[in-house]
């Protein structure tokens, strides 16, 4: 196995299969040591028991643990029995997701909550008991998964988008307060033929869009050359990033502050981006503080 991420610790959530296998076997391949977690709709622990023995049977380290994200206190055991073995976690991938798809009309409250506490509450827990431990060792590498669902929207999956892109946000104000501790925090928007996909796409879409074409992605984030607060999109070989950005914008004065103008010059509000990515939230403060100082 190569030494890419040679002594380096990390979990990777639904790792049973899909992208999550992908993701685990990649780790390792790379040198790090994986906790592979997983937990399928039956409680069966064998898929993940049997990557962590094929890493293991590949001259690697690994260990299965089939805590449920959802459940703090089982993924604070998890966390803990990892800083057990090997002393210290660099790496974790929040993988763990469901699908719960109905066109809005059909959606019920508790489809739409139960995706969320998957995946939102379960990036949170899981985040959460390593933070600790990545803020002591001033190392930490944090990846989301997010989804051109989110990103973008797609029909029939509100719930799934709203998740996702409440991981952006995550990943967003995880890496301002991680910076100074070397964590970074990342998202990755993969797209990849796997039983979530299954129906979705025709045979030779599937064909390109294996997940083992993503994964090379999650140990870029993975990584000492990491970047921080970035969505990498990844797909059948193609990687690319995606931006969230805002309008340098107009400032209008008291009497102009009317529905009827900003309609009347909603193109120039609109206008294509020349500025780039703002940093946090003050920064948008600071900027329209800076255009209304110097419009009135």
């Amino acid at each position: 196995m190569s030494g890419f991420l040679e002594g380096r610790v990390a979990i990777v959530t639904g790792a049973g299969a899909g992208l999550g296998r992908s993701h685990a076997l990649a780790l390792a391949a790379a040198g790090a040591k994986v906790v592979v977690n997983d937990l399928s709709s039956t409680g069966d622990a064998r898929s993940g028991e049997a990557i962590a023995a094929e890493i293991n049977g590949q001259g690697g380290e690994a260990f299965y643990f089939g805590a449920n994200v959802t459940d703090a206190n089982a993924v604070d055991e998890m966390v803990l029995t990892a800083l057990k073995k090997w002393g210290r976690i660099d790496i974790l991938v929040n993988n763990a997701g469901i699908l719960r798809d109905k066109s809005f009309a059909k959606l019920t409250a508790d489809d739409f909550r139960l995706v969320m506490e998957v995946h939102v509450m379960g990036a949170f827990n899981c985040s959460k008991a390593v933070w600790t431990a990545m803020r002591e060792q001033n190392y930490g590498r944090i990846i989301m998964t997010s989804s051109a669902s989110g990103i973008y929207g797609n029909f029939g999956q509100a719930n799934y988008a709203a998740a996702k892109m409440a991981l952006v946000g995550l990943m967003n104000t995880l890496h301002i307060e991680g910076e100074k501790y070397n964590i970074r925090v990342n998202a990755l928007a993969p797209t990849a033929y796997t039983q979530m996909l299954a129906g979705l796409v025709d045979e030779n879409t599937a064909q390109m869009l294996t997940a083992e074409s993503v994964s090379a992605g999650v140990v870029f984030l993975a990584s000492e050359e990491a970047p921080s607060k970035t969505i990498l999109g990844a797909g059948g070989g193609c990687f690319a990033v995606s931006h969230i950005y805002e309008t340098p914008g107009v400032y209008l004065h008291a009497d102009e502050r009317t529905p009827a103008e900003i309609a009347r010059r909603f193109g120039e509000i609109s206008a294509p981006i020349t500025e780039g990515a703002l940093e946090n939230a003050f920064s948008q403060i600071k900027k329209f503080s800076h255009l209304a100082k110097n419009s009135a």
